[in-house]
């Protein structure tokens, strides 16, 4: 069994080539902290690369409302599951979400049958059985609260609101006049995002309200929104509401106008090629006229009156007093009567004629209240781009102006449309200047970038989930890798070279000159061995020291006998 010890060696490094490999290597030449840095950071990665790989599959969640109470979670959640909706409950804020790409889907389902619900209670409140001896202070105060819930679900229906409350102040009567109160009531409104709510609206709400409970005024009529503006002035100045009223007027027969103007040159001109603006003075004060007129051409005979009188003969004659009514004195008879007298007394007569007619004139009369709102002047303001041209040898687009002719005939066109009158002192006025938005396309403006859309969104996970694992595997396994497998590389290229110089002074070519009977125990040096006379303990001794000193060819000499055996 007298071999050297170089072969022993030799015969060790070839077994351990065919058992390990250039990786294993580097590894177990590196110390144990190494060591366990490098599987903690080999686990960290493939748990990384695992999350990242679970965070590209996952679905994108949202909250399908924001507040949602306990009844109105558990019938919305039987709601998704009868349609097969996904969902899942957020378990820090409780919130309930829903897919994506189902969530304007369950709100749909959910709108169907009135969930979520609105928290107020209307006078259904009332129905509820009320208990004994119940007093009337209560009774009032549920009639309140049930009128309250109603106007709030009324005012929700509006288009802008999303939610709304009412909280009514109504005073107890009193039998004196001195102690009434007025009734009062604040309304809070909450609008969806993005929209608002018009002045003509709130106005509407106001009287809405007013007009529901006994005796309240529109001055007591308070609204705030939700960021805390007061939208309610209470009882305006009519002059003010006449005067928006009259330019809300004004506003929309300018836009009929501009409507018109813009339906006729729209095919002409094109619908981005011109601007137009009309400013129109509309009167808006209240005539009224009484009229009366007469013809003196054509008199008529309304009544006529005709009186002819005649009278013959001597009447009573004397001075007219007191002397006259003295009856006459003694008289003596003449002896020649006068007969002249008498003839002058019977030829005496009084004739008399009188006439009257009274005319009638031609008499008109006339009342006449002129029409408020007339429009009384107008003021046309129109703007045109230069038009495209195309050359028909070329095919070259162009912009040139348009000639005095052309916009002549559509200053007639816009004067038709508008209904031009000199008479009012209307003015129409349409000039041709470039555009400074030349070749501006709303189109492409509206359309949305390719990074908005939703096939984008939904791979640019997968895509950044890659460069993550591809810059762990490249970045930090791939170099980790290189290293072991250069030193495992390098260690075994030493231990081959130290085992072909064991080769060389032991005298052989190569391993395959090994046989089982050159390993021994024994080498160029013998290990001092017990005899037999030695006791089994000394013996033990030896061998556990032999054992501890040359490990590997131990090994090879008990496979040996095993194999002889």
């Amino acid at each position: 069994m007298a071999t050297a010890d170089a072969t022993m060696n030799a015969d060790e490094g070839f077994t351990k080539d065919k058992s390990t490999s250039n990786l294993v290597e580097g590894f177990n030449n590196l110390n144990l902290l190494r060591q366990v840095g490098l599987m903690v950071a080999l686990a960290a990665s493939v748990a990384i690369g695992f999350a990242v790989v679970l965070w590209t599959q996952e679905e994108d969640y949202r909250p399908l409302y924001s507040n949602l109470n306990q009844l109105d979670s558990s019938e919305i959640i039987s709601i998704l599951e009868q349609n097969a909706i996904q969902f899942k409950v957020d378990t820090k804020t409780g919130a309930l979400l829903v897919s994506a790409q189902d969530i304007h889907t369950a709100r749909l389902k959910l709108a169907e049958v009135g969930l979520p619900n609105t928290g107020s209670v209307g006078f259904e409140l009332l129905d509820k059985e009320q208990p004994l001896g119940s007093s009337q202070f209560m009774e009032a105060t549920r009639y309140r609260r049930g009128l309250e819930g109603e106007l709030a679900r009324t005012i929700t229906s509006l288009n802008a609101v999303r939610a709304a409350r009412v909280h009514l102040a109504i005073p107890k009567r009193s039998v004196f006049v001195r102690d009434a109160r007025e009734p009062r009531a604040s309304v809070f409104v909450e609008l969806y995002p993005g929209r608002a709510i018009t002045p003509q609206q709130v106005v509407a709400m106001s009287n809405l309200v007013a007009s529901s409970i006994s005796e309240l005024s529109l001055k007591n009529v308070t609204i705030v929104d939700q960021k805390g503006n007061l939208l309610s002035k209470g009882e305006e100045d009519p002059q003010l509401v006449q005067a928006a009223q009259e330019l809300e007027y004004t506003r929309e027969v300018e836009k009929k106008i501009i409507s018109r103007i813009q339906a006729l040159l729209d095919p002409i001109v094109g619908g981005d090629r011109f601007r137009a603006e009309v400013a129109a003075q509309v009167d808006f004060n209240q005539v009224e006229q009484a009229e009366e007129m007469f013809n003196p051409d054509l008199p008529a005979i309304r009544s006529e009156q005709t009186v002819d009188e005649q009278r013959v003969g001597g009447g009573v004659g004397g001075i007219p007093g007191a002397l006259t009514n003295q009856p006459p004195a003694n008289a003596d008879a003449p002896e020649i009567a006068a007969g002249g007298d008498n003839n002058n007394a019977q030829q005496s007569s009084n004739s008399r004629s009188q006439s009257t007619r009274n005319f009638e004139l031609d008499r008109t009369m006339s009342y006449t209240k002129h029409q408020v709102g007339k429009v009384r002047r107008l003021s046309v303001a129109v703007v045109v781009d230069d038009r495209l041209v195309t050359d028909p040898l070329t095919g070259e687009q162009k912009y040139e102006t348009w000639s005095d002719n052309e916009i002549e005939r559509l200053s007639i066109l816009v004067r038709d449309a508008v209904g031009f009158s000199p008479a009012r002192g209307d003015s129409v006025n349409i000039i041709n200047t470039p555009f400074l938005n030349d070749g501006f396309n709303a189109e492409e403006i509206q359309a949305p970038n390719f990074w908005e859309e939703e096939w984008f969104t939904a791979l640019i996970k997968p895509i950044i989930g890659l460069l993550i694992i591809l810059i762990m595997v490249l970045g930090l396994l791939r170099p980790i890798l290189k290293t072991l497998a250069r030193t495992g590389s390098e260690t075994r290229d030493d231990e081959e070279a130290q085992q072909l110089a064991a080769l060389e002074a032991a005298g052989l070519g190569s391993f395959d000159e090994l046989s089982d009977e050159a390993v021994t125990l024994t080498g160029t040096t013998a290990l001092s061995l017990p005899g037999p006379e030695e006791s089994y303990e000394q013996m033990l001794n030896s061998v556990k020291g032999l054992v501890a000193d040359d490990p590997g060819r131990v090994s090879q000499v008990i496979k040996r006998w095993i194999n002889e055996e």
